[in-house]
């Protein structure tokens, strides 16, 4: 809790070594109408610090968090087991109050880490070469139209129907300063995805077509033909990841001719956090790497011929002048980095198969024992660990009551899409490792009654 030492004094001496009549001075540019001219209502002048605990601790009793709950929620953020080791290591102090080295080949240590982070995320999304990490999946997003924009000098992206809404906003967000035309529609509540229409759309003008691999609706494509659609008309193929373990079962996008392979590495290694800190995995082709964003540490000998690491490539501005930076992002998310490579180091390849088929297993069982409540239709034909309902009531709705029945029920389309009515009814549901038999089961009674 913040301590304000502060006395009426000692403002008063302030004020008057800047010869401010009083702190209003302070604020003179601000116009009058816009300043609050009287206490917020239902605020107390003051209380004391065990009193605002005892408050504070109150409000915090009225979340319902994952661990107190069936939680079947999803749409870009995973609640996977984490590892108490991850944790551990992560507040070791060299790790912990480290910052973005500004003489970087000082800090040996972190520059292997973050080498080491870029081999297993290379190799996770199927590319040749990734960088340092940046801040989420949805700024990561933007970042790869923004590449695409630079190599082909295009200004066209074209993003799939099935892309996270939230990676949607970001980027149309961005457009508007850098002149990029964005086209992207709703998703309809089939079993298809729009692959078919995303390689119809392409012409000599579009820069990349982005498509989130699984989908936000839990589909998976086969992203070859797309791929190689887009090549003949010289535009790039953006990949969108938005759970990695989905990569210890699935081929990963790089293999199939994606030229740039993004995501969110929340998943692995970094807890559910209210929304944050997350991390941004990013991945290319070797021969797209200089107009690669952020940053990319090396291996190298020094002058005695010992192993070393330094930063190969920093095409920010933080590095060079403004004008020649690909990125205005300035740093890594280095910690949430760090957790990744740990706990993925942890797994090994043979782990993170092995949790893949975790998920998708009790995925299935999930699908199948939600299926049979009546008002209930499962969507996909396949899918990973994430699968959509078809509901006979708005989804919201249900996901509001079943929260009160204290089930954490799936993230609701309407919610994510609330411009598109038609598929109000649709309920993403995620199931990881952390389900059990149990929580699925409330869930399915819960839901029974809801529906009927």
């Amino acid at each position: 809790m913040r301590y304000l030492p502060l006395t009426d004094s000692d403002r008063q001496d302030m004020l008057s070594v800047i010869s401010a009549a009083s702190i209003d001075d302070l604020f003179i540019d601000v116009p009058v109408e816009a300043r609050l001219g009287e206490q917020i209502a239902g605020l107390p002048d003051h209380a004391s610090e065990l009193a605002v605990e005892r408050h504070m601790a109150a409000l915090a009793r009225k979340n319902l968090s994952a661990g107190e709950a069936p939680f079947f929620l999803g749409a870009g953020a995973y609640r996977h087991h984490v590892p108490a080791s991850v944790d551990h290591l992560i507040q070791r102090g060299e790790f912990l109050t480290a910052y973005t080295p500004y003489q970087p080949e000082i800090a040996q240590g972190t520059l292997q880490v973050l080498f080491e982070f870029q081999t297993q995320v290379a190799r996770l999304l199927g590319c040749d070469v990734a960088n340092a990490s940046m801040y989420d999946g949805s700024t990561a997003c933007w970042e790869a139209i923004g590449m695409a924009r630079r190599i082909t000098k295009r200004t066209k992206a074209i993003l799939s129907s099935g892309l996270h809404p939230h990676y949607v906003s970001v980027a149309r967000t961005m457009a508007k300063f850098t002149g990029d035309s964005l086209t992207h529609e709703a998703p309809t509540l089939e079993a298809a995805s729009d692959i078919d229409a995303l390689i119809a759309g392409i012409d000599k003008e579009t820069s990349c077509v982005v498509v989130q691999y699984p989908d936000i609706l839990g589909r998976i494509s086969d992203l070859t033909p797309l791929a190689e659609a887009a090549h003949a008309a010289g535009a790039l193929l953006v990949a969108v990841v938005t759970e990695p373990v989905a990569l210890g079962a699935l081929i990963p996008p790089g293999e199939m001719g994606a030229d740039i392979v993004v995501g969110e590495g929340q998943s692995i290694g970094v807890g559910l956090q209210f929304g944050g800190p997350y991390l941004g995995l990013f991945a290319c082709k070797q021969k797209y790497v200089r107009q690669m964003p952020g940053r990319l540490c090396g291996e190298t000998v020094d002058a005695a011929g010992k192993r070393g690491f330094v930063l190969t490539l920093s095409t920010r501005e933080q590095h060079i002048r403004r004008e020649k930076a690909t990125s205005n992002i300035c740093t890594n998310s280095g910690l949430c980095a760090l957790a990744f490579s740990i706990h993925m180091t942890l797994l090994g390849e043979a782990g993170l198969r092995n949790l893949a088929a975790l998920n998708h297993g009790y995925a299935v069982q999930a699908a199948e024992r939600l299926a049979k409540v009546p008002g209930v239709t499962v969507m996909n034909d396949g899918f990973f660990n994430e699968f959509t309902l078809v509901l006979s009531k708005d989804a919201r709705d249900v996901v509001r009551n079943l929260a009160d029945r204290q089930v954490l029920g799936g993230v609701s389309l309407g919610r994510l899409f609330p411009d598109a009515p038609a598929i109000g009814n649709g309920l993403v549901v995620a199931v990881t490792e952390m389900v059990t038999p149990e929580d699925v089961e409330a869930f399915a009674i819960a839901l029974e009654e809801e529906l009927a």
